[in-house]
């Protein structure tokens, strides 16, 4: 297939896929990853928890934001943001991939899916198509930028967050270079921007049946006249992106960014419901609204919601990513990745809604340790997976998997 597969340098001994400079990539389109659970079924004997990517190893400060997709051949696909400096969120970093063939017991050799020079690549979204295409959105900027200056829009347009996509015909394998999207993805008037992270869906059901949804999230520039910087948290705000061209062109969904402070949209994730509509589970930036989580719903394949997000009371965390899969073959149970603790990242802990996402209630806590950033993947009809960041000191000392039975999870 194109795309690019070569050695890297010796600060890492990993595979290498994608291009040498983000900034030379071609204008292209980009999309999410489908929630289809394999065909294989759990044996048993399966491991429970294995450590795919740990902090000051293979030439990396650290690795971050996790995401997950299931091939249709059952490979597992996880990705990270490979940091080289430091965990910053600004600097050289790396978008880097490991597979695992055995359900997440092992992983193979990292990869390199993109790497942008000294500047920034991340937010890994990946989705499957109904080919078994594997399509992955990730955003790029500058190596020097940071997140508050691009609010203030004080970082040109070519150092500013940018839109590309990716995909791979071989389960991972290899990889096309990154295809810039930016102009399909990302409205005149938005300044921050992020994909994801976490997977994203392709659509099972009703007239939309195919299409790939990308839970994203921007930022705005403040009103002409206001003496506002543009950082203040009222001016986050999410979208969702679909494609009804398994990837190849893009289009800007629904819209939530309303500056009035109360609910601050930002890192959101979506799932499709079994009666067709799409549900969308936000993280509320310090918004006045009680509690960390919002949530809202689209009967349309995400192009529009019905309102826009309000406060999910019965979700408590704290203002952290989360990740939301509806279960296939196991009583509907639409779940929920994340903290548990209000105030500090820590606790991860599975909930689980059987009315749509209207309610939720505690069924797994995985353990008590710090934790931030997650993303779940289905394994087979019995078995969940989750990758999420943790460790005994802090949530960034590695990013695990955990493989969980469905019948753990209290009803």
């Amino acid at each position: 297939m194109s795309g690019i597969n070569r050695r890297s340098p010796a600060r890492r001994t990993a595979i290498v896929v994608g291009c040498a400079a983000l900034v030379t990539s071609l204008a292209g389109a980009s999309v999410p990853s489908a929630l289809a659970a394999p065909a294989q079924t759990d044996q048993g004997s399966r491991c429970e928890a294995s450590v795919p990517f740990t902090a000051g190893t293979e030439g990396y400060k650290g690795f971050r934001i996790p995401a997950i997709t299931a091939t249709g051949s059952g490979t597992l696909l996880a990705f990270a943001e490979g940091r080289l400096a430091s965990l910053s969120d600004a600097g050289n970093i790396d978008l880097v991939l490991k597979r695992s063939t055995d359900g997440g017991c092992t992983w193979g050799p990292l990869q390199v899916v993109h790497d942008s020079g000294p500047n920034t690549a991340g937010n890994p979204a990946p989705v499957v198509t109904a080919t078994g295409r594997i399509v992955l959105l990730s955003t790029y900027n500058g190596g020097t930028a940071s997140e508050a200056a691009i609010m203030r829009g004080e970082v040109p347009a070519e150092q500013s967050r940018r839109v590309f996509v990716q995909h791979s015909d071989d389960d991972g394998a290899n990889w096309s270079a990154p295809r810039e999207i930016t102009a399909q993805a990302k409205a005149e008037n938005w300044r921050w921007y992020a994909t994801g992270p976490g997977h994203a869906i392709r659509l099972a059901l009703g007239p939309h049946r195919g299409r790939l949804v990308v839970p994203a999230n921007h930022s705005i520039a403040p009103p002409a006249g206001s003496a506002d910087l543009g950082t203040e948290a009222k001016y986050y705000g999410g979208h969702l992106l679909y494609s009804d061209d398994a990837g190849e062109s893009w289009r800007i969904g629904s819209v939530d960014d309303n500056p009035n402070g109360y609910i601050n949209v930002n890192e959101s994730t979506v799932a499709e419901l079994p009666d067709g509509r799409l549900y969308v589970n936000t993280r509320e930036h310090n918004g006045s609204a009680p509690g960390n989580r919002a949530d809202a719903y689209s009967r349309d394949g995400g192009e529009t919601l019905e309102i826009p997000h309000r406060p999910q009371a019965t979700l408590v965390a704290p203002v952290v990513q989360g990740s939301v899969l509806q279960l296939t073959g196991a009583g509907n149970q639409l779940l929920f990745s994340g903290p548990a603790d209000p105030n500090t990242r820590a606790a991860l802990t599975l909930r689980v809604s059987t009315d749509h996402g209207a309610t939720w209630r505690p069924a797994k806590a995985l353990s008590g340790l710090p934790a931030a950033y997650s993303d779940l993947v289905q394994l087979d009809a019995n078995t969940v997976g989750v990758l999420y960041e943790t460790g005994n000191f802090g949530a960034n000392e590695t990013i695990t998997f955990r493989r969980v039975p469905i019948t753990q999870l209290r009803p």
